[in-house]
């Protein structure tokens, strides 16, 4: 079993998540700022250096205005 940071399924969620991102106009320091966190936490996500756990993601669903489910749908397909 691969580790879930290299798997297919994880970097096809965290593209999800930078597409929102981006469509939305906003800037790594400014979902950082929305989410209270350094802009290297957002970096270091969508470079797949690190995970988000299921409360994060949650969070940073939140600050994108997206529904958590969603993500779990693409995940599914």
């Amino acid at each position: 079993m691969s580790k879930t940071l290299h798997a297919p399924e994880y970097r096809k969620l965290i593209e999800w998540l930078k597409s929102a991102r981006i469509e939305r106009g906003l800037t790594m320091r400014e979902l950082a700022a929305e989410l209270g966190v350094p802009h290297s936490y957002i970096g270091k996500i969508e470079q797949y250096e690190r995970k988000l756990d299921v409360l994060e993601y949650i969070e940073y669903c939140k600050a994108l205005k997206l529904e958590p489910y969603e993500g779990f749908i693409i995940l599914a397909m």
